[in-house]
């Protein structure tokens, strides 16, 4: 019996190793959704950040896509291109620049391409945290009532389009 007991520590060991890699090959979906679905955008208005586009009003009218970003964010960057997509394709693109300076802004507008009709500046992100978003990109269709009927954490690829446009098309 004592034998069995001297093998108890590589056996433990073992069994955490186990739970570990599991973790890893199969994370939990960690996912924050924002608890404004169904309800109200929050009342907010931000300063323009550039020359040429307005601010952010929450009160923007008509159904639009509200995309929080940053220059700063590499995922934000590659969304860009999808954004253009849905801009040709009518619906009206509204942007929430978290943590950003003018200038760095303007150069990955530049860079990538502009989608937005309107960008407010969240320099403290309290508006990002107002909207439940938990990071950047993320984006939130609001009919023309203010309800967000639609979000989208992370950024919006290729195959994501047909579900933003079909959360827009529903949205009007």
């Amino acid at each position: 019996m004592k034998r069995w007991l001297l093998w108890l520590p590589l056996i433990l060991f073992l069994l955490v190793l186990g739970l570990v890699a599991l973790g890893l090959v199969k994370p939990a979906n960690r996912t924050v959704r924002s608890q404004l679905l169904g309800k109200a955008m929050p009342a907010m208005t931000l300063p323009a950040i550039l020359l040429g586009h307005p601010g952010f009003h929450s009160s923007g009218g008509g159904p639009r896509l509200v995309n929080v970003f940053a220059s700063w964010c590499v995922p934000c960057a590659v969304e860009v291109g999808q954004l253009a997509e849905l801009r040709k394709k009518g619906i009206a693109i509204d942007g929430i620049a978290v943590r950003d300076r003018p200038d760095d802004l303007a150069r990955f507008l530049s860079r990538y391409g502009d989608p937005y009709r309107a960008i407010g500046s969240d320099s403290e992100s309290r508006s990002m945290i107002a909207l439940g978003s938990s990071g950047v990109p993320e984006s939130f269709i609001v009919d023309a009532r203010g309800i967000i009927r639609y979000q989208h954490v992370g950024a919006i690829g290729p195959q994501d389009l047909g579900d933003v446009l079909r959360a827009y098309e529903a949205a009007q």
